[in-house]
C-alpha cells in the first residue's frame, strides 16, 4: 500500500507540475481579448447612430439603437437580404458537402489506391493552389457567359465543387489514419471499391471531414469577389447585398456594421455546434504527425 500510495503521490505531483502557469493564462487571455475585440467594436458601432464616429467623446458603452439598425438592413430593399441569405446558405451548403465528399472520395484513391501517374496527378492538384484566383476569374467569367449562367447561383456554385486543398488534405489525413490492413480485410470480405471507401474510409476520415466542411463553409460564406463578378442585385449572396450598403454618397456605419454582424451570426453558431468536431480532428491529426 506504501508503494502504490508514493506512486499516486508522484502522478499527482507530475499533473501540478505540467498545469500551466500564470503566464500562460495570461497569455491566452490576451489572445481571447484580441479575437473579441473587432466583434465588440462592431457591435459598438452598429449600436449607435450616424454620428457616433463623428463624435469625439464616443462611449465604450454600446448604445441602444442595434436592433433598429439591423431591422433597417433587414428592410432595405436594395439589400434584398432575406433572399441574400437564402442564397448563401445554399451556396456555402452545396460547395461544403461537395467539397468534403469528393476531396475525401480522391483522398482515399490517393492514399490507398494504386494507378498510373498517381504521384504526377497529385502534385499537379497541389500546384494548381498556387494559381491566384485573379487570373482565372476572366476565361470563368466567360464560361459562365457561354453556359448562360452569369446572375445565377450556378455559376458560384460549380467553380468551388471540389477544391485542390481539400483533396490534399484528405489524402494525407486518409494515409495516416487509415491502416492498408483494414482496407485488404474489406476486400477480402467481399467488399467492392466504393463499399470498402463508404464503410472504412469514411467513418475514418470523420474528423478530417468536419474540419474541411467547416472551413469550407466559412469561406463560402465570406467569399465576395467571385459572386460580386458573376451575380447581380437581384440574385446576391450576403456579402455582395451587403456591399450596397456602402454604395451611397454617405455611408452610414452603423448599419454596415449592424449587417456585418448580422452575416456573422450564423458562423458563431455553427462553430458552437462544430467545435467539438474541430477540435477533435486538430488534436488528432497533431498526434498522427
Amino acid at each position: 500500500m506504501s508503494v502504490l500510495a508514493t506512486l499516486n503521490q508522484r502522478r499527482a505531483q507530475a499533473r501540478i507540475e505540467q498545469r500551466p502557469g500564470a503566464a500562460v493564462y495570461a497569455f491566452l487571455a490576451v489572445i481571447l481579448a484580441a479575437s473579441l475585440f473587432p466583434f465588440y467594436w462592431s457591435f459598438l458601432i452598429g449600436s449607435g447612430d450616424a454620428g457616433t464616429l463623428s463624435d469625439t467623446g464616443m462611449s465604450w458603452i454600446p448604445g441602444g439603437n442595434f436592433l433598429a439598425n439591423a431591422r433597417s438592413v433587414m428592410d432595405n430593399e436594395s439589400v434584398n437580404f432575406w433572399r441574400a441569405l437564402g442564397n448563401s446558405v445554399v451556396v456555402s451548403s452545396v460547395i461544403s458537402i461537395s467539397v468534403v465528399f469528393f476531396s475525401t472520395l480522391a483522398g482515399f484513391a490517393f492514399a490507398k489506391l494504386r494507378f498510373r501517374g498517381q504521384h504526377g496527378l497529385l502534385v499537379f492538384i497541389i500546384g494548381t493552389m498556387c494559381v491566384p484566383t485573379q487570373l482565372s476569374v476572366v476565361p470563368l467569367f466567360i464560361a459562365m457567359s457561354t453556359f448562360g449562367w452569369t446572375g445565377t447561383l450556378g455559376a458560384v456554385i460549380v467553380p468551388g465543387l471540389v477544391t485542390a486543398f481539400g483533396v490534399f488534405w484528405m489524402t494525407q489525413y486518409i494515409a495516416q489514419s487509415l491502416p492498408d490492413e483494414l482496407v485488404e480485410a474489406a476486400r477480402i470480405d467481399g467488399a467492392s471499391l466504393f463499399q470498402t471507401f463508404l464503410h472504412i474510409a469514411v467513418p475514418a476520415a470523420r474528423p478530417a471531414a468536419a474540419m474541411l466542411a467547416l472551413f469550407t463553409f466559412i469561406m463560402s460564406w465570406t467569399n465576395f469577389f467571385w459572386p460580386f463578378i458573376v451575380l447581380n442585385q437581384s440574385n446576391p449572396t450576403l456579402p455582395v447585398a451587403l456591399a450596397t450598403l456602402q454604395a451611397n454618397y454617405f455611408v452610414d456605419y452603423s448599419i454596415v456594421l449592424a449587417g456585418v454582424l448580422l452575416a456573422t451570426v450564423p458562423l458563431l453558431v455553427l462553430f458552437v455546434f462544430a467545435g467539438r468536431q474541430l477540435i477533435e480532428g486538430i488534436m488528432r491529426g497533431a498526434i498522427k504527425g
